[in-house]
């Protein structure tokens, strides 16, 4: 790591931490947490949909205290996953003794998965919560949860649909549980996901409509990668065909230093042109001209 390198990872770890580390969970927070706990407890043997993201990771160390032995981790291996999210989910089951069961799924065979419509999670969703079915069913639990927060129920999430037609229990957001109230429970509780940077499926990253490749896939699972050994955390490297836009958290746009080498590496990997968004990032921002197509209808 070059000296211009560690300055910058180290002024942007600085001012992460600064405007994190001084938050606490309220007593508001606690309370909900104490009704997550009783309604797992009254959910018996559970299966907990596990990413190894902020939301999952914390549901499952709750259910982990609430449940005891009668709990079960699943996680799906899939092309849009990022491989060090596989390997997060395995270390942390492993760590804290949590019984952890992966089913691999060929995502690209999903019924009209690849052509990446406007509801692509939605029958995504509904084919891997069918198959956590089947396997907790074998394991001998009937309940399976996932991690939706509060939050999400005010944005696009069409999977939510699919969780809702498959009698998926959602324990957050039921809670009442949002985002930053479960980060800051996290941290109380010392899990290390309290401040990891949100992670999304990587189809997320293509316009709909683009027909979706396990190479384009990895395209961007690479670019991510690099960008985040280069210390950028929150981040996102958007596709439009053979352009590469990257989004980056707003803070960290005045010490974007690594411009040719991320270019050049970019480029290895198939894109043309490698653009900055000088916005910064945006969660769901591929949704944004298919919501305001639908606000307009």
């Amino acid at each position: 790591m070059d000296e211009l390198h560690a300055k910058r990872e180290s002024l942007v770890e600085v001012l992460r931490k600064n405007a994190k580390a001084r938050a606490c969970a309220s007593p508001l927070a606690r309370a909900k947490r104490e009704r997550l706990v009783a309604a797992l407890k009254g959910l018996g043997k559970t299966a907990i949909a596990f990413s190894a993201g902020v939301d999952s990771t914390f549901l499952l160390a709750v259910a982990h205290e609430a449940l005891g032995d009668n709990l079960l981790a699943l996680t799906a291996k899939v092309s849009s996953f990022q491989q060090e999210e596989l390997e997060a989910a395995s270390a942390f089951c492993r760590a804290r003794g949590i019984r952890h069961a992966v089913v691999e799924i060929d995502q690209l065979a999903i019924h009209g998965f690849k052509e990446n419509p406007p509801d692509r999670c939605y029958l995504c969703k509904r084919h891997i919560f069918r198959e956590f079915q089947h396997l907790a069913f074998k394991y001998g639990v009937r309940n399976v949860c996932e991690g939706t927060n509060a939050d999400d129920v005010n944005v696009y999430r069409p999977g939510l649909r699919a969780i809702a037609e498959l009698g998926i229990h959602s324990p957050l957001k039921d809670a009442g549980l949002s985002k930053r109230e479960i980060r800051l429970l996290s941290k109380e509780m010392g899990l290390p996901t309290w401040s990891k940077p949100s992670m999304t499926c990587l189809a997320t990253r293509f316009e709909y409509g683009e027909l979706l490749t396990a190479e384009k896939l990895s395209m961007v699972e690479k670019a991510e990668q690099r960008l985040h050994e280069m210390g950028f955390q929150q981040v996102r490297v958007r596709c439009h065909g053979k352009l590469a836009r990257i989004e980056i958290e707003p803070f960290a746009l005045r010490i974007f230093l690594h411009r040719k080498e991320i270019d050049s590496y970019l480029q290895e990997l198939g894109f043309s042109y490698v653009t900055l968004d000088l916005g910064g990032y945006k969660s769901g921002s591929m949704d944004k001209e298919l919501l305001q197509e639908l606000r307009e209808k």
